[in-house]
């Protein structure tokens, strides 16, 4: 889970088509991440190959950790980052558990309310100003859930209540996250890479399952895209507004759709079409709706 994007960046923007190819080759190696998890997931369970995953990821920062050591070992506020990093890891586990039982398709789509979810808590949690146009637009876009989900055709089964937990425990990590806004970003992330590696290892040797020399390059795989994969994240957004590269995130659903297609033999039905486009459409255009409302009011 990336964090947040700023919606203003001090560093020089580029031409949008080079952070979007940024974007999409984000997608296309965090696609192919999700494909081995959901090939992998039928095997090992979710909360190994997490622990896998982020074991991967400190190797890669372990350089920057031991440079930031001191910063890490006395942190001011360390139960509010402790609560963070479970609540990112709670989401994880639930997301790769989600991929492993339903098709790929869905559980992005699932993914895009985290947007409409975190409006709400932001509003309770955090006590933000939210205006009744982003309450109406967000009970549109929980309208598009229950199209894309069918509650009368598609059983509610433990893929489905995982992905919606991802989604819930994803919001409560970006909520914290804003609890902790005058942390330094290198330090949210280091703490973050070693509080998920730390947090998982026991419930994962729990339950391990040993893995063969003949599966070890899929499972190293897996972290190994997400790295890269945050590596092209970042670079997409550190040098252009995330206004202008949010409605290109929504492609990913493209991009787990065919891998669904191509890998598992899963075809999107048309009710996941629409109610997704219900969704990605009241999320993007809750802000231009609201500031036309603003603009309306003061003529």
């Amino acid at each position: 889970m990336e964090p947040e994007p700023e919606s203003r960046s001090s560093a020089r923007p580029v031409p949008l088509g080079i952070s979007a190819g940024w974007l999409l080759l984000d997608m296309a190696l965090v696609t192919t991440m999700q494909a081995i998890v959901k090939a992998e997931g039928e095997t090992y369970p979710a909360v190994q190959l997490v622990f896998l995953r982020s074991l991967v990821g400190f190797i890669s920062v372990a350089p920057l950790v031991w440079r930031h050591r001191r910063k890490l070992t006395s942190l001011s506020n360390i139960r509010g980052h402790l609560v963070r990093v479970a609540f990112n890891s709670a989401a994880l586990t639930l997301n790769f558990a989600a991929f492993a039982a339903l098709p790929l398709a869905l559980v992005t789509a699932i993914g895009f309310t985290r947007p409409l979810v975190l409006l709400v808590m932001a509003a309770i949690m955090l006590g933000e100003r939210v205006s009744r146009t982003r309450f109406v637009f967000t009970a549109l876009g929980f309208l598009g859930v229950i199209v894309m989900l069918q509650p009368d055709a598609i059983p509610w089964n433990m893929g489905i209540l995982a992905a919606f937990g991802s989604v819930l425990f994803g919001s409560l990590a970006v909520v914290q996250t804003r609890r902790l806004a005058g942390e330094s970003t290198v330090i949210l992330m280091l703490f973050y890479t070693v509080g998920l590696t730390l947090l998982t290892s026991i419930p994962a040797a729990v339950v391990w399952v040993p893995i063969p020399w003949s599966e070890l390059p899929n499972i190293i795989l897996v972290g190994v895209l997400a790295q890269l994969g945050q590596y092209c994240w970042l670079q997409a957004y550190q040098k252009q507004e995330a206004r202008l590269l949010a409605p290109i995130g929504y492609l990913s659903i493209l991009f787990s759709g065919s891998a669904g297609w191509l890998f598992f033999g899963e075809i999107p039905s048309l009710s996941l079409c629409i109610g997704a486009a219900i969704v990605v459409l009241t999320t993007v255009l809750s802000t231009p709706a609201e500031r036309w409302l603003k603009n309306r009011n003061r003529a």
